[in-house]
């Protein structure tokens, strides 16, 4: 033992902070002499860890068996982790105890396994301990907006919005970074590419990075506004971004394949199908010690699907997509299991379009009735048609097929916010409101039953505010508890409590008397309003409500005096001005004094016009015909009768 301490005394004397590729070499040396020096192994371990050997380091901390586990269950649980073994450095650092640096290995950990509710109230625990260093504050909120990032981009509500930094605070480029992150996962592009903006800006201007550092920090942010400007169409500033940028010398994984991908959407886009196939299928694929997270993977896999149908690989896609879909034959909101539905119906089609799409689609459609993203498939390919009456009732017949399963985790998907908002907005292009307050009462009905937290807030204020405005007494019922129901929640939103009391304050003004008093007063909400003025200027109605008030049947408002266009006044041609007008030139010619009728059935028809001759009386009666009388003539009153022609063999 006294070698080793002596071997490594003298080995930490020549070696410094850098010399960690020493540092292995003499431990190696002392191993060799002694398989089981703890004190080698640990030196060892370390150096390797320094050297991101984490496959390396764990296979030291094996081979040292129990012991040298014990002294570094930290070091280990970090090399797991680094190493993509996250269930095992999970557990290893919530077993070492109350340590802070353990505690930011299982953050870690649980971050890169998209366990986010775990990592978000681990970094509350952090952040609340008053012993946290000025740098470690740093750090845990560049984590925090990280975290934040993800839970949007994974589809989850927010839990620790309020550890987030004020935005005018983020004088750090990691923060800055994160939180434009956040802005791209809720498809807010131009407020992202600003602060990445300002993120590359603090990173070049950072002190304590080195060149190499700047350049290594600046690789993904460069990448994420690529990102920025194709999601904006602005492909000529990504193009620029993307030339200097060259993916094979990219070390990070994850880092190359998204600016591989990047690079086929922006100077390879150009390519005909078959080689860009061959360039997707040349690029970098995941490995365990840089997983890519859940969402990237299926955007990876869409594409992938969209380049095999470009070279028409239609019978693969078909294959591949159906095995999937076979093992989720429940309806779902999974957007990954609605994604490939969606290609599988494409591959199904075959580049067809218009009614023959509609066609092979419906038939499909028998196979799965209850796919959603089949079904929206379906809608929007009769919307695109223009025929808005089966788009709609594609949807009604599915709504009833999944409504009879009575399966909760299928009536989640029948009365989800997104499934009734379509539904709802194409009763509103017919005009359908009865259909419209029906389908928002079904719904707040379904969603009032269920866990506060989980409810969708919007949905049920919709559902509110238009239930109030029907002239059906059940409807407005129905309102008043949805109102009375989000003002039991939440007291401080406006909206819920403005429902309230305008819906109970005829019924019960005691119930509201209270809430009245937090709503801004009449007075105040209209001190600024000119009644005189907007009296003297009138109101214009919008365009699309006069449209909609025309189809309704109110007649539109006469013209100004002004404003109204005089009528044209045709002269006759070749008009002599001193020749006087016949007065009678507007009526028919028959009608005129100067009509004289020819031939014998002329002559006739003159006398039949004269007053006072013999009337039949068949035509009295209202069963006769109006042909007159022999021997004599009738009065004619007009119409077509008096011109009906008589049957063949009749005199």
């Amino acid at each position: 033992m006294g070698t080793t301490l002596q071997s490594l005394s003298a080995l930490l004397q020549r070696s410094t902070i850098n010399d960690h590729e020493e540092i292995i070499k003499a431990c190696n040396v002392i191993l060799k002499k002694s398989r089981n020096d703890v004190e080698a192994q640990h030196i060892k371990t370390i150096a390797l860890i320094k050297l991101d050997r984490f496959d390396d380091a764990i296979r030291v901390i094996e081979e040292g068996g129990d012991t040298l586990k014990k002294r570094l269950p930290l070091e280990r649980s970090y090399a797991l982790y680094k190493s993509g073994k996250l269930d095992e450095a999970t557990a290893i650092a919530t077993s070492i105890g109350s340590g802070r640096g353990a505690k930011h290995v299982e953050a870690q950990a649980s971050y890169r396994a998209e366990s986010f509710d775990r990592t978000g109230k681990i970094y509350q625990d952090l952040l609340r301990d008053e012993t946290a260093s000025t740098e470690e504050l740093t750090d845990l909120q560049i984590n925090i907006t990280a975290t934040e990032a993800q839970r949007i981009w994974a589809g989850q509500s927010s839990s620790i919005g309020d550890l987030v930094p004020k935005r005018e605070n983020l004088d750090v480029f990691e923060t800055a970074y994160n939180v434009a992150c956040e802005h791209i996962a809720r498809g807010h592009y131009e407020k992202a590419r600003m602060l990445l903006k300002r993120s590359k800006a603090l990173c070049q201007a950072s002190d304590e990075l080195s060149p190499e550092d700047k350049e290594a920090e600046l690789l993904p942010i460069i990448i994420q506004e690529i990102y920025v400007y194709l999601r904006q169409g602005k492909l000529e500033e990504a193009d620029a971004l993307i030339g200097p940028i060259n993916p094979a010398d990219i070390t990070e994984s994850s880092t190359k394949i998204v600016a591989e991908n990047h690079a086929l959407l922006t100077t390879h886009r150009n390519l005909n199908p078959y080689l860009k196939y061959k360039s997707f299928s040349s690029t970098s694929r995941p490995n365990d010690n840089d997983k890519l997270f859940f969402y990237q993977n299926d955007i990876l896999t869409r594409n992938a699907y969209v380049i095999d149908l470009l070279v028409q690989k239609f019978d693969g896609v078909s294959r591949s997509t159906s095995k999937t879909l076979s093992q989720h034959p429940s309806t779902t909101l999974s957007s990954d299991t609605n994604s490939l539905a969606v290609f599988n119906a494409a591959a199904h089609t075959q580049g067809a379009e218009g009614k023959s799409a509609i066609k092979k689609i419906s038939s499909l459609v028998e196979t799965r009735p209850h796919d959603l993203g089949l079904i929206f498939v379906l809608v929007q390919l009769h919307v695109a048609n223009g025929n808005i009456n089966a788009a709609i009732s594609t949807l009604e017949e599915f709504s009833k097929r999944v409504e009879s399963t009575s399966d909760d985790s299928s009536l989640r998907v029948r009365f989800s916010p997104g499934l009734v908002n379509i539904l709802v907005t194409l009763y509103k292009t017919q005009g359908r409101k009865h259909h419209i307050n029906s389908e928002l009462s079904k719904a707040a009905k379904y969603w009032q039953k269920k866990d506060p937290s989980s409810q969708p807030i919007q949905l049920l204020r919709a559902a509110a505010i238009s239930l109030f405005n029907s002239h059906d007494s059940s409807d407005i019922s129905t309102a008043a508890e949805i109102f009375a129901h989000l003002h039991s929640i939440d007291d401080t939103d406006r909206i819920a409590t403005a429902g309230f009391v305008a819906s109970h304050a005829i019924t019960s003004p005691a119930l509201v008397e209270s809430s009245v008093k937090t709503l801004s007063p009449v007075q105040q909400l209209i001190a600024d309003v000119n009644v005189t003025a907007l009296e003297e200027a009138g109101v214009q109605l919008p365009t699309s409500t006069t449209i909609a008030s025309l189809n309704q049947g109110q007649k539109r408002r006469a013209p100004d005096a002004e404003t109204k266009r005089s009528k044209r006044v045709r002269k006759a041609k070749n008009m002599d001005p001193n020749e006087k007008v016949d007065p009678e030139r507007w009526l028919p010619l028959r009608d005129r004094s100067s009509y004289r009728p020819r031939g014998k059935k002329g002559k006739q028809k003159a006398a039949d016009r004269t007053q006072g001759g013999v009337v039949n009386e068949k035509t009295e009666d209202g069963n006769g015909s109006s042909t007159p009388a022999k021997g004599g003539s009738q009065v004619i009153g007009g119409g077509s009768g008096a011109r009906k022609k008589k049957g063949k063999g009749k005199k």
